[in-house]
């Protein structure tokens, strides 16, 4: 249900100060939802945000919703639990990368690949920014931070690899300063009716300044952003001289375009029921520091119900099990009463 009252961003502003460290990209990215919400024409009092343990879970406080800053990980595990029992919310899941893909990895997935209607904000800094510089999931292999002096051995986690791997049907990645783009993800994620991850390259600058300036400077963002639009030819550069063909063994390569023609070019398809074109387009620019895709990677129409259609489905076909049917099965088999 849509409210016919118009909202403003001043309706999703929390009468508190905002505090992160000065230039946090945390910053740009509560002024972009605070700004799109009212596009929705859902209630302040029927949007709920939930976040683990991190810089990012300070995001539920700055909101003028319902909110709730959850234990480390557990962000995506709160909301199922919501989810399920209120369908008619609208819940939003924000989580930084160290939160989400260590002790949290496990709820993402599940939650993920049980398509629970929640949209999950991942901002990736590459880095533990609350408890100090720490190494994260994601941090670049080699990457020198106070826990690993040497460097990390570790290659890092992918997070939209990693979503399209646990089967989620919405999985977009964006920029945290991009003032048109990452609105127009939330956007998308605010329309899939079943789980949505939106991956967010965010500025941590006193940890790991710059991790992005590649793809967030005006002056190399064209050759270091591949921006993924469904039913265009893939193709970026300041010229969009250069795209992104599927070589005969599947594997995508990035060419000159007047070298092969556009009509050779990969042409970006996210309603795709297999994930796998879009997890080979995941992959580009890893490793070698080359392009990044941005964008929708998958928005797969549903042929299968969500979790909350499914919960109320069950919910309907016992709706005659009876209260006496309900203490029959709660007494059966091994009782003791405490205390006897």
């Amino acid at each position: 249900m849509v409210s016919a009252t118009t909202y403003t961003k001043a309706d999703f502003q929390a009468p508190v100060e905002t505090r992160w460290c000065p230039g946090c990209g945390d910053y740009a990215i509560l002024a972009a939802m605070q700004a799109f919400l009212p596009e929705l024409g859902i209630e302040p009092e029927r949007t709920v945000f939930i976040s683990g343990i991190g810089c990012a879970g300070r995001f539920a406080y700055y909101m003028n919703t319902y909110g709730m800053h959850g234990i480390h990980g557990r962000a995506p595990a709160l909301a199922t639990g919501l989810a399920a029992a209120c369908p008619d919310l609208s819940v939003w899941v924000v989580s930084g990368d160290g939160d989400a893909l260590s002790i949290g990895g496990n709820h993402l997935i599940h939650a993920l690949r049980r398509d629970v209607p929640i949209k999950i904000l991942l901002f990736n800094n590459r880095i533990y920014g609350l408890t100090k510089g720490q190494a994260s999931p994601t941090s670049e292999l080699g990457k020198v931070t106070k826990s690993s002096p040497f460097g990390t051995v570790d290659a890092p986690f992918n997070p939209v690899a990693l979503a399209l791997g646990a089967g989620a049907t919405f999985v977009a990645r964006t920029l945290d300063t991009d003032k048109h783009h990452l609105p127009a993800m939330l956007r998308a994620a605010a329309a899939h009716p079943g789980a949505a991850l939106i991956e967010i390259y965010q500025n941590c600058p006193v940890f790991n300044d710059g991790a992005f300036d590649a793809q967030t400077d005006k002056r190399t963002h064209d050759d270091n952003v591949i921006a993924l639009e469904h039913g265009l030819p893939v193709r970026f550069g300041a010229e969009r001289e250069r795209g992104v063909i599927r070589d005969s063994d599947g594997d995508l390569r990035i060419v000159a375009v007047e070298e092969v023609g556009e009509e050779h070019l990969l042409v970006h398809d996210a309603t795709r029921q297999d994930p796998s074109l879009a997890f080979a387009l995941s992959h580009l620019g890893e490793g070698d520091g080359g392009a990044t895709p941005i964008g929708i990677f998958r928005q797969a129409p549903h042929e299968r119900h969500p979790a909350d259609e499914l919960a109320a489905e069950l919910r309907a076909a016992h709706a005659s099990f009876g209260e006496r049917q309900l203490q029959a099965l709660l007494h059966a088999g091994d009782t003791w009463t405490v205390g006897a």
